[in-house]
């Protein structure tokens, strides 16, 4: 039969999996060929091929044992959800070649799918971390295009479980606190109920803070010490290749303490064959007996960053613990008593009614029932002998009644329709009844009664008008009551690389509707940009470059580096009709879809003329290695000169960010041939780097107070000798904005005003500026290697004369552009000149 909506959703986990579908209204986990709700996100491969699942990671146990005593051929792999959207490989010795963190992942989804034995399908609802960014997004559709699904719709793991948590939940106001720490990725989600409407209010994450960090830090700091004591491990430890096989290897003994520990207060680990020979050749023996408050001072730092990250995000919404109405927790290591303590205390009493394990993937299948299929699946799958039907119903609601549109598809019937036609809805309970109402291809509203905080089926009869039946699609549709999803937001601010007009600095700025929290579908627009040079028809050195980023929160003005890059859009001559002048106007406009995927027009009004810019789903990420040490060695540098300077005002921040750095060095010394550690010491350099500038920045506030005032003076006096009313009264308001700044000392706020100051004495004495200009090439014409001696000359000649009558701005600047072009590019304004100007 055709389907008319989803149905089915995923939650595709670093370390554990789960698929769950709609059954009869309600959110049902698909159990495994092992009878669990969950699956091991563990891909192996043998000789005769591949193996998915919980028998993976017996493999893959059994082979990290095996790698302790003798160098093994890796063919299992965990934990490549942390590497989707980079150029992270993975080998397989078996099946001789590299595969890709989406080629892994599709294996995953491709056994959930075959657990389903009653049903083909082929959209899913698939769900990611709320910190994602568009890169990884697009691996993790890759991988469900990879496992066969044709309709791939993406959900935030915090909004899957609060949809799941609101439905069963007697609290239909207040505030919600989404604590997800899963086996690889950490997001904290604030989530505002009214009246049972649950909207995403603000989000936080680590893409690179999870059960994995956990595990590490378990063989770090208690394994690895252990055998130290014992044996002689100097050389293993000093070579990186060795060092991070040998960690990867023990860190199964560090999976087995942290998940028994969750349950009691001491356990032990013995090991006495196969753990691998030490430096001497003697052969390891590990036993080790820990105890829940000894592993408490190991996991506890990291569980604090996690705890850190969600006391933040409440901080900046102006809430405190006390204040929320639920702490939902999602993931395995939330089951820690050690992190459930930390949180009681910190937070707020979690709320232990849903079960971490399955409860986003229940939340993916209910709004996966609010969610239509394609209309191209369900073109495939339509019966077209059978009457089609368009029921325009509500999928999820607060009300008690709803009214429900339903009228006949002609188009899409092929057998016969009688005259008279009537339908029938009844609840799934058979409590309630529409009776029969006469419908046609026009439609009519049937008002239908809902059960109050439950998924209600309701069941669709046709007839004719003898009473017989008539085969219909669908014949069945689902409303929830009692709670209704707000649409997904956006994690981060979406924007571009932008120059400053007057101080040439280049940053990112947030395209104004496409801001971190805005609601999707997202629509940016950002107007009045300005080209640096002209762009000529058909030249492909010609070209504008719009580079965009994703950025954090607070992240406008920062360096552009700063941020996440997702791609650089490049406008040559070829893709535009007749010369682009410099300086021309450029309109942006930035399209985000619910799932986020990214389209771009670029206006340019001269030309009247539109650039479709559709971005590359298939751009991964890199991290050099060399590139990554350098940067934070340049960081420890500022750190330094900031020391030094002693005009920072801030020492607590300082030793605060100096501690970060060193534990970041650590971090990388141990990650140096793991993308993904490198990833994630990448993401916190740039989180510290942001606050070594604003430190920096504080250092900077004495020159920059002296230049606003100079470059205001500057203004004053030309304004008194070619200013009038007007200009006198925005100069009576800078002189106004100056004293405030300068009573804050706000260099951020500095630089602003400073632009604006500047850019107005621009407008103020352009014309003058222009004759300058056009005089300064006629008194030293000889000093420039024109491409075009005598046409220059012509240029020059025309200037002069336009001064000496009543020379206009716009032909003057027009001149000079021309002129400018036949200077060489060493002669010209330097700079990048293909960014735009804002």
């Amino acid at each position: 039969m055709a389907r008319i909506k989803i149905d089915y959703g995923i939650d595709l986990g670093t370390t554990n999996s789960a698929i769950s579908r709609i059954e009869k209204g309600k959110a049902t986990i698909i159990q495994t060929n092992k009878r669990r709700d969950t699956m091991a996100s563990c891909v192996a491969y043998n000789k005769k091929g591949v193996i998915v699942g919980d028998d993976a990671h017996r493999f893959y146990r059994d082979e990290k044992f095996k790698a302790l005593s003798k160098e093994v051929r890796v063919n299992s792999f965990i934990e490549f959800k942390r590497t989707m959207g980079t150029d992270e490989t993975y080998h397989s010795s078996h099946l001789g070649k590299y595969l890709s963190s989406e080629e892994l992942s599709s294996e995953i989804l491709k056994t959930l799918k075959s657990f389903v034995t009653d049903d083909n399908f082929s959209s899913i609802v698939i769900t990611i971390p709320a910190a994602f960014k568009i890169n990884q997004i697009d691996a993790t559709r890759r991988a469900g295009k990879l496992a066969g699904f044709e309709h791939i719709e993406v959900l935030q793991e915090p909004v899957a479980a609060s949809m799941a948590y609101g439905l069963d939940s007697g609290k239909k106001d207040g505030f919600w606190l989404v604590f997800d720490f899963g086996g690889g990725t950490f997001d904290s989600a604030l989530i505002k109920v009214e009246e049972g409407i649950m909207k995403v209010a603000d989000t936080e994450g680590d893409n690179h803070l999870g059960g994995k960090n956990l595990d590490f830090a378990i063989v770090d700091k208690v394994i690895i010490p252990h055998i130290q004591e014992n044996y002689n491990i100097d050389n293993i430890l000093s070579n990186e290749n060795k060092k991070s096989v040998y960690r990867e290897t023990l860190k199964p003994f560090a999976e087995s303490l942290k998940n028994e520990l969750s349950f009691k207060d001491s356990h032990s680990v013995y090991e006495e064959d196969g753990c691998g020979f030490d430096d001497d050749g003697e052969e390891i023996e590990i036993d080790i007996t820990l105890k829940q408050s000894e592993l408490k001072k190991v996991l506890s730092p990291i569980f604090q960053k996690a705890i850190d990250v969600s006391q933040s995000l409440l901080e900046r919404n102006n809430l405190k613990g006390n204040l929320l109405d639920s702490l939902i927790l999602v993931g395995g290591p939330t089951l820690s008593p050690i992190m459930r303590g930390m949180l009681e205390k910190q937070i707020c009493k979690p709320d232990t009614s849903s079960n971490p394990m399955t409860v986003v993937a229940i939340g993916a299948a209910l709004y996966a029932s609010t969610v239509d299929v394609s209309e191209e699946v369900r073109e495939q799958t339509r019966d077209t002998a059978k009457i089609q039907l368009e029921i325009a119903h509500e999928s999820s609601t607060v009300e008690m009644e709803e009214y429900v549109p339903i009228k006949i598809l002609a188009d899409k019937t092929d057998g016969e329709i009688p005259k008279k036609v009537f339908a029938e809805i009844t609840r799934g309970d058979k409590a309630w009844s529409s009776g029969k109402v006469e419908i046609n291809t026009t439609g009519d509203v049937v008002e239908i009664h809902l059960l109050e905080g439950k998924t209600n089926v309701f069941d669709v009869v046709l007839y004719d008008d003898k009473g017989n039946n008539l085969e219909c699609e669908p014949n069945s549709f689902n409303i929830i009551q009692g709670s209704k999803i707000g649409n997904a937001t956006l994690p981060y601010n979406v924007g571009i690389e932008i120059k400053q007009k007057v101080t040439g600095k280049i940053f990112f700025q947030t395209i104004k509707g496409t801001e971190k929290n805005q609601s999707l579908p997202a629509i940016g627009t950002r107007n009045g940009l300005k080209t640096q040079k002209q762009i000529r028809p058909g030249m492909e050195t010609d070209f504008i470059k719009i580079p965009i980023y994703q950025g954090e929160h607070n992240s406008d003005g920062t360096r552009a580096i700063y941020n996440e890059h997702v791609y650089d859009i490049i406008i040559s001559g070829n893709d535009l009709p007749a010369l682009l002048p410099a300086n021309s106007d450029v309109d942006l406009t930035i399209n985000l879809d619910k799932s986020q995927k990214m389209s771009i027009q670029a206006f340019f009004p001269y030309l009247d003329h539109t650039s479709e810019i559709e971005i590359p789903t298939n751009n991964v990420q890199s991290v050099e290695t060399n590139w990554l040490q350098n940067e934070i060695r340049k960081a420890k540098g500022s750190i330094i000169e900031l020391k030094q300077d002693g005009n920072h005002s801030d020492d607590s921040k300082l030793n605060k960010v100096e501690k970060e750095i060193e534990q970041l060095e650590k971090s990388f010394e141990n990650n140096k041939n793991d993308v993904d550690g490198k990833q994630g010491v990448l993401t916190n350099l740039r989180k510290s780097l942001k606050t070594i500038d604003e430190l920096s920045a504080k250092t900077e506030w004495p020159k920059l107070e002296e230049e606003i005032k100079e470059q205001f003076y500057r203004l004053e006096k030309a304004n008194t000798d070619l200013g009038n009313e007007k200009t006198t009264q925005i100069v009576t308001q800078f002189r106004s904005q100056l004293e405030e700044v300068i009573k804050a000392k706000d260099v951020k706020i500095g630089n602003i005003l400073l632009e604006e100051i500047n850019s107005f004495f621009f407008e103020l004495t352009l014309i003058y500026q222009l004759m300058a200009m056009v005089r300064n090439f006629n008194e030293n014409f000889g000093d420039y290697n024109w491409s075009d001696s005598n046409r220059a000359r012509q240029l020059v000649n025309s200037g002069i004369n336009k001064i000496s009558e009543n020379p206009d701005a716009e032909d003057l600047r027009q001149l000079l552009v021309s002129l400018y072009d036949m200077l060489p590019n060493n002669e010209r304004p330097s700079g990048d000149d293909s960014v735009l100007v804002g």
